[in-house]
């Protein structure tokens, strides 16, 4: 049956059923024309024109549910597939960002490959994504893992971050969405006519978004409470539009839809037994008013529209780990409906031309033009000249989109900002970007809290608290004063002053005074522990550097410390001693790491040779450590290799083994030499995700760990007597307060031994 034929005894055709007898006799007529008659002739512009004339106006309407709205891209695929029309869209949350984009032009492919290609963990993480932080701030994860962050003013006392998930990185993976030509366009300009749906915070008005830029629209309509920060539009304070209106069918039909097709993914509500937090009975509060809300528009659909319900069982609303399956129940969903929808199908010329059009601005290509100008505004705190020292986007040379977006993730890396509004004018072949700062007031003075606990189920039991101070912007150049407190098992002060030398420069200067204090447990031959130091040991440095982008440095240090011990068991007064030592070293540290908790990707490497003079002594003993991790991933399961080796010229201890991962069973720091090595492989498969805001990833996995100590310079490398093989089996948990592993170690024809353990592993 002719297309027009099968839309004319369509359900579609209902509001304009007084066209029937004059279409249909139009129909038959046409049936005995050579036109008709010849099936390989495709339909000229008329034609398409009269189909288009003759359907209903046709809106999709797609509500927010989470990561349970990625089954919006499973209906457009099968709406494509069966060459269904869109004529506007509606959409609330992440219907919005499905929908805007879409209405943008991006096709269904590019939205599936955006789902699969998309670092959601690190979209709902409370930071950016390790890989784009600047070094010091990966430093200060070494010093200590720990994300409990709290900023501390002396005007308005201690405040919190804003929201439990960053802002930044939902907004630079809205940017690599949206094609750029559209991304600052308002959305009532696009080819293809949308609208998306968010509340006033404050009133809890519903705001339907016609002039807002399309970027800004579909950011603001995904803000939930409490996950992302509100966005600011005309003076209001705007969140998730699931508060008011889920599923925006009344918006559609004033758009003057005339056939709604509704695709409803909210969460259902949780049961009692699943109430068992705060935040589950917050999340609770949201659902009810949100399902409240979809209940009453649901009422307005009409006989003639087609509602989707996919089964999206119990995908819950964060779970982004389970994308694929939305997507999959989304085209599930759709398909039970195929008949309704295959009747409102066009004709394959007629859809490719409304295709044609709806992408005509997102795929044009992007040229590189010359940066006339750079402007970055809203700094208070910050210098906009350092800052624009340190990113690579020099005036007068070709700047490609992609270049910008690399920029402003650099930028954001540095923990100064809470916001990075992009804007990029292009005129007569020039280039003008302005990035429009919002500092974030919280982080120019934040304090870090920490907790390290080891325990190994019998004489080795510590716990240490640790809090870290960094007040950044001390001068115009970007000095910044970090400060490291331990109490517990470990005492520990350390100050650093570091300068940039320059107004963004990567060479620096720092000046550091430390005092720690700590047991120090000698082995006899066999690892039984035959005495206990306490050592105490104050010193100051001097160091000139370099910085190495964002992922290293490169510094030469000048040190003087003051060494004091004293036996503690056996407990022997007359056994003291003191020792005052100068040190120069040349240290290259590199950290490419994605995760300190577990990574699986990336590389660290800490380098340093030494040369140190006891007073009162006339040899100077050189002496390296060199420590080096590489991660990787192998399907489901992430990895790393590690080894270190560190020697001495002149004998002594220069490090230690034992320990969890150190060779797992052997008691902590019961061996010792003049020359260490070990390497360890680690694998771990992921079995469980902690809920947003407490952490990440579940973890099961083992380690085989090898080991070697040298007690003179004579021994050969590879002394098989005194290599050791070890191994362990663990759970890791990626907690807010660092990597938490429960686990069993044992060292070969050694000891073995238990593990709880909370805090940097290397």
């Amino acid at each position: 049956m002719p297309d027009l034929t099968r839309l004319l005894f369509s359900p579609a055709c209902q509001p304009r059923a007084w066209l029937r007898p004059a279409l249909l006799l139009a129909c038959c007529l046409s049936a005995f024309s050579p036109v008709a008659r010849a099936q390989d002739s495709p339909p000229q512009s008329e034609e398409i024109t009269s189909l288009e004339a003759a359907r209903p106006k046709i809106g999709l309407v797609l509500s927010g549910g989470g990561v349970r709205g990625l089954a919006h891209i499973g209906v457009l695929r099968v709406l494509q597939e069966l060459r269904v029309p869109v004529d506007l869209v509606v959409g609330t949350s992440m219907g919005a960002v499905v929908g805007g984009a879409y209405a943008s032009g991006r096709r269904v492919e590019e939205l599936e490959d955006f789902v699969r290609r998309t670092d959601w963990a690190a979209i709902m993480a409370d930071r950016p994504p390790r890989q784009n932080l600047s070094f010091r701030r990966r430093e200060e994860d070494q010093l200590l893992p720990s994300r409990i962050e709290l900023g501390m003013h002396r005007n308005t006392g201690v405040s919190l971050p804003p929201a439990a998930a960053g802002n930044s990185s939902l907004e630079f993976a809205l940017e690599r969405l949206v094609p750029p030509l559209q991304a600052d366009s308002p959305i009532s300009q696009m080819n293809l006519p949308f609208r998306a749906v968010a509340t006033d915070l404050l009133s809890g008005e519903m705001l339907e978004m016609v002039d807002t830029p399309l970027f800004l629209a579909m950011r603001a309509s995904m803000a939930i409470p409490g996950v992302f920060t509100p966005v600011r539009i005309n003076g209001r304070s705007v969140v998730d539009g699931g508060l008011v209106r889920n599923l925006g069918i009344d918006i559609a039909r004033k758009m003057g839809a005339e056939l709604i097709i509704a695709v409803n993914v909210g969460s259902p509500l949780l049961e009692e037994r699943e109430i068992t937090s705060a935040v589950g009975v917050a999340n609770q509060m949201l659902q009810i008013l949100t399902n409240q809300n979809v209940a009453h528009s649901l009422k307005e659909l009409r006989p003639e529209d087609v509602l989707i319900d996919p089964d999206l069982g119990n995908i819950a609303f964060m779970d982004f780990s389970r994308h694929e399956e939305a997507i999959a129940s989304g085209q599930r969903g759709a398909m039970a409906a195929h008949e309704r929808l295959r009747a409102l199908s066009l004709s394959p010329e007629a859809y490719a031309a409304l295709e044609l059009k709806r992408q005509a601005q997102a795929h044009k290509p992007q040229p590189q033009l010359p940066l006339a100008s750079l402007t970055l505004l809203g700094t208070k705190h910050t210098n906009a000249e350092a800052l624009k020292a340190e990113i690579d986007l020099p005036l007068d040379k070709p700047t490609s989109m992609a270049q910008i977006q690399k920029a402003s993730e650099q930028l954001y890396g540095r923990g100064d900002f809470e916001r990075i509004d992009t804007q990029v004018s292009d005129e007569k072949g020039l280039r003008q970007v302005t990035l429009n700062l919002t500092e974030a007031d919280w982080a120019s003075s934040r304090l870090r809290v920490g907790l390290e606990l080891y325990s190994d189920f019998d004489e080795a039991n510590r716990f240490s608290l640790s809090v870290m101070h960094v007040w950044t912007w001390l001068n115009r150049w970007g000095a910044e004063l970090r400060t490291v407190g331990t109490i517990g098992a470990k005492r520990k002060l350390s100050m650093e002053l570091f300068q940039p030398l320059g107004a963004g420069s990567p060479w620096f200067a720092s000046l550091e005074g430390s005092y720690f204090s700590l047991p120090l447990d000698k082995f006899d031959d066999q690892g039984l522990r035959k005495m206990r130091l306490n050592v105490n040991v104050a010193g100051a440095a001097f160091s000139l550097g370099r910085q190495l982008g964002n992922w290293g440095d490169l510094r030469w240090t000048l040190a003087r410390s003051r060494q004091r011990f004293g036996l503690a068991i056996p407990e022997d007064p007359s056994i003291r001693g003191r020792t005052e030592f100068t040190e120069q070293s040349l240290k290259l540290q590199i950290d490419t790491l994605d995760s300190l908790a577990f990574p699986s990707r990336g590389q660290l490497l800490d380098a340093a040779l030494i040369r140190q003079k006891i007073a009162g002594q006339a040899d100077v003993d050189d002496f390296f450590v060199i420590k080096g991790l590489a991660a990787f991933r192998l399907g489901s399961w992430a990895g790393h290799v590690y080894s270190e080796v560190a020697s001495t010229k002149i004998g002594g201890t220069v490090g230690d083994l034992g320990g969890f991962l150190r060779l797992s069973g052997s008691p902590q720091g019961s061996l010792s030499g003049s020359t260490v090595g070990m390497s360890r492989l680690v694998m771990a498969r992921k079995i469980g995700e902690m809920p947003l805001g407490f952490g990440g990833a579940i973890r099961a996995g083992f380690s085989a760990e090898a080991g070697a100590i040298f007690k003179t310079n004579n021994q050969a490398l590879l002394d098989l007597p005194e290599s050791k093989l070890a191994g362990s089996g663990f759970i890791s948990i990626d907690t807010r307060f660092g990597p938490f592993y429960l686990a069993a170690g044992s060292t070969y024809k050694g000891q073995s031994s238990l593990y709880l353990f909370l805090g940097p592993i290397w």
